[in-house]
């Protein structure tokens, strides 16, 4: 049962990905592999009798994911706590800042707490606000967030789990979250091959589909999570016009997709 006003602060999240669903490069397995090692050989929370031999082994361990939105940072999370046969919660970082001076520090000491009595995994999603460079004191606004930081950066450092930092850029993230963050993974963009397999697994043989050219949108840009969305809205209106999906209903999506991001186009560069 969650204590109360845990469910307040984070998101349950029930993790069923596993290595097989995700599409990166050998590089980034490997680096994903290795937590997964690590984590294994952490010496437990409650094992006093090793703490004291290797406190270094039983701290907490904090990764930090990096990539642009949509290039598999949360799967690989969702896969990593899966491995593990641990839960997993994602903060609602929205309701876990507060404006009144020592909230923020209490929710965060709720969130540590729980996630320490449940062998958890924390998940920060997109966690630039809290974890983004402190600025200069010019005001006691300024003062004060800087203390709620390093209150963080304390809790984290004793902290006894997993916890995992999303960013969309690397670079926003304070240099301090880095320097005590075990592993760090960049999620770069996929390139055309592994576009093409995501086209594969986003649109199904199973299907009642039109055989489509795949290769030729995998030839354009994007990333998993923007493949994806382009694949469920063409299969959506397919279903609707109870007809199969074909290419032209992808390009027609995908033309959507990139006007959603400002982005000008006919779809004459993909037919």
């Amino acid at each position: 049962m969650a204590r109360p006003g845990f469910d307040k602060l984070a998101v349950a999240l029930h993790p069923r990905a596993a290595w097989t669903d995700l599409v990166l490069s050998p590089r980034e397995v490997t680096a994903l592999r290795q937590i997964s090692a690590d984590a294994r050989t952490r010496i437990p929370a409650g094992d006093d009798s090793r703490r004291g031999r290797a406190k270094a082994a039983s701290s907490g361990m904090v990764v930090v994911f990096a990539g642009a939105s949509g290039t598999g940072k949360t799967l690989a999370a969702e896969v990593l706590a899966s491995e593990l046969g641990r839960p997993l919660y994602r903060i609602d970082l929205s309701r876990v800042a507060s404006k009144y001076i020592g909230e923020t520090e209490k929710n965060l000491q709720l969130l540590f707490d729980k996630a320490e009595a449940d062998d958890a995994i924390l998940l920060f999603d997109e966690a630039d606000a809290l974890f983004g460079k402190r600025s200069e004191v010019k005001d006691s606004h300024d003062r004060y967030a800087n203390i709620e930081f390093g209150y963080l950066l304390k809790r984290m450092e004793s902290h006894g789990g997993i916890v995992i930092v999303e960013t969309n850029r690397r670079s926003a993230v304070d240099a301090a979250l880095l320097r005590r963050s075990r592993h760090v993974v960049e999620f770069p963009l996929p390139d055309a091959a592994q576009r093409r397999a995501l086209w594969e697994r986003a649109i199904p043989p199973a299907a009642a589909v039109e055989e489509p050219d795949l290769q030729r949108l995998a030839n354009m840009e994007m990333s998993g999570g923007r493949i994806k969305a382009i694949a469920v809205d063409a299969a959506l209106r397919a279903t609707a016009a109870s007809v199969p999906v074909d290419m032209r209903m992808l390009v027609e999506a995908m033309i959507r997709e990139r006007r959603k991001r400002g982005i000008t186009a006919d779809g004459t560069d993909v037919r």
